[in-house]
């Protein structure tokens, strides 16, 4: 499961959630100014990102928009109503609020609907949260429910199987969690100008031993791979029979990418005749990863878009600008 951490009742980031409507289902921190990321010295001047899960948007938008309404752009005069749809409808059914000032630091939180980010960690329709939770995260409410719980558990054993698929027959612990990692970079735009080019490598080398905490369980329950922990390093054994495990194991979304690339010849197989040719005809790594980055890509695109809307002009200018100095500086330190 996610990584867990217990937290005082002090600490900042409860005192950020107190600032928040209740009546959330789930709620985590993450980023650079979290955890610690290779070229970040100094994580308190990094701004702190939150996602938080509720059952239901509307009612907490309503309360959210009376109790802190500058966190808002200009939508909040369009009502609760038009912001709760905006948000369940568009993009990654992610709504932010971003550069809110809290204390002496910055944050940024996101609100989902706990059914969007079940079905998200299930099926993997967009990879938006998901893949922010294949990574360590700073778990500050645990989620309320087994299904939620469950769900979570389900979202890390996908990215094992996705992950496995892609990789060689013999690789080490940092290449597979970088594999996993980079799961929801793939085809992401602003991989190419926005983001630190090294966005992934700075994630996974400082948090490693974090990493083995959260896949530990998953990796020594895989009946095809061994994992050598005295020397960091895993042997998969390559067959159909062990490709066709796995690829029954992926999520729905991504099958449905495969069986549509599949049948880009015109012909209608279906997800089992997909499966098996993949198995037995090769190309396995390329396909699963294709079809991995076909996901990020649109979900990406399409909320990026949203989020000049729901940060302003002026905040979405900010925000770009930073990013494209984090990268400046990482392309300096090459």
């Amino acid at each position: 499961m996610a990584l867990q951490t217990k937290l005082a009742a002090s600490s900042i980031y409860n005192r950020v959630l107190r600032q928040l409507p209740g009546e959330l289902s789930m709620a985590f921190a993450y980023g650079s100014g979290v955890f610690e990321q290779k070229g970040q010295e100094d994580r308190s001047r990094n701004m702190l990102d939150f996602i938080v899960a509720v059952d239901n948007p509307l009612a907490w938008h309503k309360e959210n928009i009376k109790q802190n309404s500058k966190h808002y752009s200009f939508l909040k005069f369009m009502g609760p109503r038009f912001t709760a749809h905006f948000q369940e409808q568009y993009g990654a059914g992610v709504y932010f609020n971003t550069l809110v000032p809290f204390e002496n630091r910055l944050i940024k939180y996101g609100v989902i609907s706990t059914y969007r980010l079940i079905t998200d960690l299930l099926d993997w329709d967009t990879l938006y949260v998901s893949g922010r939770l294949h990574k360590p995260v700073l778990m500050i409410q645990e989620p309320e429910t087994y299904e939620l719980t469950a769900a979570i558990q389900t979202n890390l054993n996908s990215a094992v199987h996705t992950a496995l698929l892609i990789l060689p027959d013999v690789f080490t612990e940092e290449q597979l969690f970088h594999t996993i990692s980079n799961l929801s970079y793939s085809g992401d735009f602003r991989m190419i100008i926005g983001e630190d080019k090294k966005k992934v490598e700075n994630i996974v080398k400082p948090n490693m031993e974090r990493f083995r905490q959260m896949y530990e369980s998953i990796l020594d329950s895989q009946e095809h791979l061994h994992w050598n922990k005295s020397q960091g390093n895993f042997e998969q054994y390559l067959s159909r029979v062990s490709q066709f495990h796995h690829l029954n194991l992926l999520p729905k979304t991504l099958l449905m990418r495969l069986v549509s690339h599949h049948n880009r010849d015109g012909r209608n197989r279906d997800t089992e005749e997909v499966i098996r040719s993949l198995a037995y005809g090769g190309n396995c790594s390329e396909n699963v990863s294709s079809g991995v980055s076909s996901i990020v890509q649109k979900s990406s695109i399409l909320q990026s878009s949203k989020t000049i809307l729901t940060a302003g002009l002026l905040k979405s200018v900010r925000y770009g600008f930073s990013k494209l100095m984090k990268m400046y500086k990482s392309t300096q330190n090459t």
